[in-house]
């Protein structure tokens, strides 16, 4: 083989990697997407044997408070739906008549556990200041139309609701969406604090705490009937805030 002819096939060899990069990044990033929509579900699935054996859906946040130490327990729903994924041994070891914070909860709520976790997520580590990392959120409502509505969601502070009480319709509400892309200092999946209300666009990256992802176009969400949605960053704003309240009879029709 002559130098001419072995640069010739560089190029080439060069040409068919640079064609094919861009194909395997989006092969890797549709599997990443997969299994966040399959965290999503396994959540789904957990809200609905929790459903099942109380009669709701859990509060998302008990006894709120600002930042660590005092008395308020600040648990999230997702400390409450663990037995229903699997996690019944951490469940055991949180004593829920005390502050996710406290001493006595440190190990459990220091445990990091997959199905909050996005594969696609920009954050590193699995814990957040020293908590399991928690990269999806409840949907508390939303501030896009105005800023009366933040707790207008269906998972929300000291309140816990059953499927009569969200009048809209469950497969027009979503309950937990994806906060994945950037900072997120409440991202802590034991942290009652993980819940957000919508006041932008998917993905607009302004605030650390609304529906966001590093998932291109979008980000994934779990709607109240069980299903998964991938919730495009071009969905108009008026549906958006439709789709984050539970009962406030909107007519604007879902993208999915």
């Amino acid at each position: 083989m002559t130098l001419v002819e072995l640069l010739v096939v560089v190029a080439i060899v060069a040409a068919l990697a640079a064609l094919l990069l861009p194909a395997a990044q989006a092969a890797r990033e549709a599997s990443r997407r997969t299994a966040c929509l399959n965290n999503l579900r396994h959540m789904g699935c957990a809200l609905y044997g929790h459903l099942l054996a109380k009669r709701q859906f859990p509060v998302g946040c008990l006894e709120w408070k600002l930042g660590v130490g005092g008395s308020n327990r600040c648990l999230a729903w997702n400390a409450f739906i663990l037995p229903w994924l699997e996690q019944q041994h951490v469940a055991d070891r949180i004593d829920l008549r005390q502050p996710y914070d406290a001493v006595a909860n440190r190990p459990a709520a220091s445990t990091p556990l997959p199905v909050f976790i996005c594969p696609t997520a920009d954050r590193t580590g699995w814990t957040v200041g020293g908590y399991g990392r928690g990269d999806y959120g409840g949907v508390a409502g939303e501030r896009i139309l105005g800023p009366n509505s933040p707790m207008k969601g269906a998972l929300i502070h000291e309140t816990a609701f059953a499927p009569p009480q969200i009048t809209d319709g469950l497969s027009k509400t979503i309950l937990v969406a994806e906060c994945a892309a950037g900072a997120w200092s409440d991202g802590q999946w034991i942290n009652g604090r993980n819940l957000f209300d919508q006041a932008f666009a998917i993905n607009a990256q302004v605030p650390e705490d609304e529906i966001r992802s590093r998932h291109p176009g979008g980000a994934c969400g779990l709607v109240g009937d069980g299903a998964v949605q991938f919730l495009s960053e071009a969905i108009d704003l008026r549906v958006l805030a439709a789709s984050c309240t539970r009962a406030r009879g909107e007519s604007e029709r879902t993208p999915w």
